[in-house]
C-alpha cells in the first residue's frame, strides 16, 4: 500500500520559515488564503484538496493570540476536509511558561493550548525547545521535542574557544547547560536569580567561577532579555574573557534590543522560530529549516528522529 501523499501549509505568522522548510524539503507550499471580515474575523481556507492526505501546518504560536487561533482554524478545516493525518508543525510553543500553577487562582495556559489542538483535531505536533518538558505529557498524541543543539554546538565548535564555559541563566536551565557541558567537554556555571514578580529579577549570583574564561550562556528563549544582560554583565565585571548567549526562541519584547545592544555580551545567537522585529548588530540568527526539513522527512517514512539532534 503507498503512502499517503504529503503537503505543506502555513499560517501567515510563519511564511517566512515555513517557505525555507519546503524548499528544505525540496518541496513547495500548498495554496491556502484567510478571508478577513471587517470587525476582524477572520476564516482560513484551503485553495486545493487535502483529502487523504499528510496535511503539515507550520505556525510559531507567538502573540498576538490570533496567531494560535489561525492555526487551530486550520487544523480544523483539515480534518473537515477529510485529510489522512494533520500534524502541526510548531517551532515556537507559546503560553510554554504556564506549565503548572505557581501561584492560587490561575491557569495552566500550555495545557489548555494542548487541549485546544486536540480538539481541532490535530494528530501530530513537531515542535523545538520546549520552556518545560513536562508540556509533552499534556498531550495525548506523538510530540517531537526537537533540540537546538543541533545546529549550536556545530557554530560553538567553529569558535574554538579556549577556557570554554557553559553557563545556565537559572537553575531551570542547568539541564540544557549540563547537557552542553558533558558534549562539549568543559565546565559549567550556573546564576542564580530570586523574581518578586514576572519579568523583574530582584537578586543575581553566579555559582561558579568564569574569571580569564570564555562564557557561553544557554536558554530556551529571551523575552525582556533582562536576566541575560544582567548575567553577561556580572560575569565580565568577574573577569570572564568574553560573553557569549545562545537562545531558540527570540521573543524580545518591551526593551530587549536595547538592553542586548547596550550590554557586554559579545554577540546572541537565535534561530528563526520567531522573527525578528528590529535589527541588531549584535544579534546573529542560524536557521532551523534544514533541521526541520529533515525530521519532517524521517517522520513521514517512520523513521527514528533520535539521532538527528544531541540532547
Amino acid at each position: 500500500m503507498s503512502k499517503a501523499p504529503i503537503k505543506f501549509f502555513s499560517c501567515r505568522a510563519s511564511t517566512y520559515l515555513a517557505k525555507e522548510i519546503v524548499k528544505s524539503f525540496g518541496s513547495t507550499l500548498g495554496k491556502s488564503s484567510v478571508l478577513k471580515f471587517s470587525d476582524g474575523e477572520f476564516q482560513p481556507s484551503y485553495e486545493e484538496s487535502v483529502r487523504g492526505c499528510n496535511v503539515f501546518i507550520i505556525q510559531s504560536t507567538f502573540p498576538p493570540a490570533e496567531n494560535l487561533f489561525e492555526l487551530l482554524q486550520m487544523i480544523d478545516a483539515a480534518r473537515r476536509a477529510s485529510a489522512y493525518k494533520v500534524i502541526a508543525v510548531m517551532p515556537y510553543f507559546g503560553f510554554a511558561r504556564q506549565d503548572r500553577k505557581d501561584k492560587p487562582r490561575v491557569s495552566i495556559g500550555a495545557k489548555l493550548v494542548a487541549d485546544l489542538l486536540t480538539a481541532a483535531g490535530v494528530d501530530r505536533v513537531m515542535t523545538m525547545d520546549l520552556h518545560a518538558d513536562q508540556i509533552q505529557g499534556f498531550f495525548n498524541v506523538p510530540v517531537d521535542h526537537i533540540f537546538a543543539s543541533a545546529i549550536f554546538v556545530p557554530y560553538i565548535k567553529k569558535l574554538q574557544l579556549d577556557d570554554l564555559v557553559i553557563a545556565s541563566p537559572d537553575m531551570g536551565g542547568s539541564k540544557r547547560a549540563n547537557a552542553y557541558s558533558r558534549f562539549l567537554n568543559c565546565e559549567m556555571v550556573i546564576c542564580y536569580k530570586q523574581r518578586k514578580k514576572a519579568n523583574h529579577i530582584e537578586d543575581m549570583a553566579v555559582i561558579g567561577d568564569v574569571k580569564g574564561k570564555n562564557v557561553i550562556i544557554l536558554d530556551d528563549m529571551i523575552d525582556t532579555a533582562g536576566t541575560l544582560t544582567l548575567a553577561a554583565d556580572m560575569m565580565t565585571a568577574q573577569g570572564a574573557k568574553s560573553v557569549r548567549a545562545f537562545a531558540t526562541h527570540p521573543v524580545l519584547s518591551g526593551p530587549a534590543y536595547d538592553r542586548i545592544c547596550n550590554s557586554s555580551l559579545a554577540e546572541l545567537l537565535v534561530t528563526n522560530s520567531i522573527p525578528l522585529k528590529q535589527e541588531c548588530s549584535k544579534i546573529k540568527v542560524l536557521s532551523i529549516s534544514d533541521l526541520f526539513a529533515e525530521v519532517i522527512q524521517k517522520v513521514y517514512n517512520y523513521q527514528s528522529i533520535s539521532n538527528s539532534f544531541i540532547q
